[in-house]
């Protein structure tokens, strides 16, 4: 899923016509003073990060004057929540806060639903997941019918809120679920959904992320990577999200998990996965030899030798990787030859630039034999450190991690290190 920021979201609310609260997103703390005076009331500065929980690590924080917001808006810019840098922060005004709700609409894939389901719930302000079940609408969603106002009211109506504010309730819900139809959503909430001491009824928060199939449809996001990224991406992210974006022969999945300033403290392998479950095993035999894996890879289904090798090339691209570990631990249905032609091409261009580089391949499966010997004779006279592996140890994630320690090992020696 292709994820917003928080203001990303709340500007599409505000054109379907859900009720925001006034604010600005800004990256500094003089912009945000200026934002705050601008609104001209007390204001909350919120870090614009893809991660929950950011009240619990102080990157919600409440300011009454423009010096304030200023000063606030300084200590949270720059620092981490759950790993990733806040580099931008919406100011808004601070509500007046009467009662607190949840709304919201999700994808359940369960066999037996496969449909949006829409959510309420008169206690907002926790995780959905904590409420009691009585306290919770849901409405599972006839896509070809769709949702009515009536549906909304009803939903409001049955966790016992029946106030003056009920078909404005009634409404947000009702466009919610449109603003989830309209931009392909994958989840869509907003959390709390807030009324006022003066009867309106304002989107406080906004959880947003688009189907990865739909990104397509919708460049005025300005979506970079259609799929789930837990962080801003890379400029590595973005090169490597171009093999897939228009080839979908095979998957050429490559994300950065390094940053350079952590491969510049040694440790880390270029790290490429035949197959996702089954990577994992190559991840965890690294970090079972005190190695890491500077990004994730996987060519599975089938790609092509083009594929492999512009994913292998981008991994071996990447500074001060001590090897490159193709993990194939599995036994592959898909023709392994083209794994091999792409890494006999990729190989013969980068090892020879780098004299005594390690290079461990686990490669077994359909095809097996011939690409055991595409590989030994493309790679022969290579002067790295090269050592090949077949069916005999597809499930040896203990040698094959062994293997590849020693031979960082001897690089390292070999360069005084």
């Amino acid at each position: 899923m292709a994820r917003l920021y928080e203001y990303q979201g709340k500007d599409i609310f505000k054109k379907s016509g859900i009720t925001i609260p006034e604010g600005q997103v800004v990256k500094t703390p003089e912009d945000a003073r200026n934002a705050a005076e601008r609104i001209g009331k007390p204001v909350v500065v919120k870090a614009q990060v893809w991660a929950g929980g950011r009240g619990k690590s102080g990157a919600v924080r409440f300011a009454d004057t423009p010096d304030e917001a200023e000063k606030v808006a300084g200590e949270i810019l720059g620092m981490e929540v759950k790993g990733l840098e806040v580099k931008q922060v919406l100011v808004e005004e601070k509500l007046d806060i009467a009662q607190e709700f949840y709304a919201g609409v999700i994808i359940n894939s369960a066999r037996e639903v496969r449909a949006p389901v829409v959510m309420f719930s008169t206690e907002g302000g926790v995780d959905i997941e904590s409420v009691p079940e009585d306290k919770i609408a849901m409405l599972t969603v006839d896509v070809l019918r769709g949702i009515q106002p009536y549906d909304t009211l009803n939903m409001a109506l049955s966790v016992g809120f029946s106030g003056k504010a009920l078909r404005q309730l009634g409404d947000v819900i009702y466009k919610l679920y449109n603003v989830f139809k309209n931009y392909d959503c994958r989840t869509v909430e907003i959390n709390p959904l807030v009324l006022t001491k003066d009867g309106k009824v304002y989107a406080a928060d906004c959880r947003m992320a688009i189907d990865d199939a739909g990104v397509f449809r919708h460049p005025e996001l300005g979506i970079r990577i259609g799929r789930e990224f837990l962080k801003e991406p890379t400029e590595f992210d973005l090169m490597a999200w171009t093999f897939e974006e228009e080839d979908f022969r095979g998957t050429s999945y490559v994300a950065q998990m390094a940053s350079e300033s952590e491969l510049k403290q040694g440790g880390y392998i270029g790290y490429h996965g035949i197959g996702g479950g089954a990577a994992i095993l190559g991840v965890d035999a690294l970090n079972k030899v005190g190695l890491k894996a500077a990004d994730y890879a996987d060519t599975s289904g089938n790609p092509t030798a083009s594929k492999v090798y512009r994913v292998a090339k981008i991994i071996l691209s990447m500074p001060n990787i001590e090897g490159y570990f193709l993990a194939g631990f599995l036994m592959a249905n898909q023709e392994q030859w083209h794994h091999a032609h792409g890494l006999v091409k990729v190989l013969r261009e980068e090892i020879p630039k780098r004299p005594g580089f390690p290079v461990v391949l686990l490669l077994s499966g359909n095809k097996e034999k011939e690409s055991q010997e595409i590989l030994q004779e493309g790679l022969k006279g290579l002067p790295g450190r090269i050592e090949i592996y077949d069916r005999e140890h597809v499930y040896d994630a203990k040698f094959i991690g062994g293997r590849v320690r020693a031979l960082v090992d001897e690089y390292r020696k070999e360069r005084g290190l």
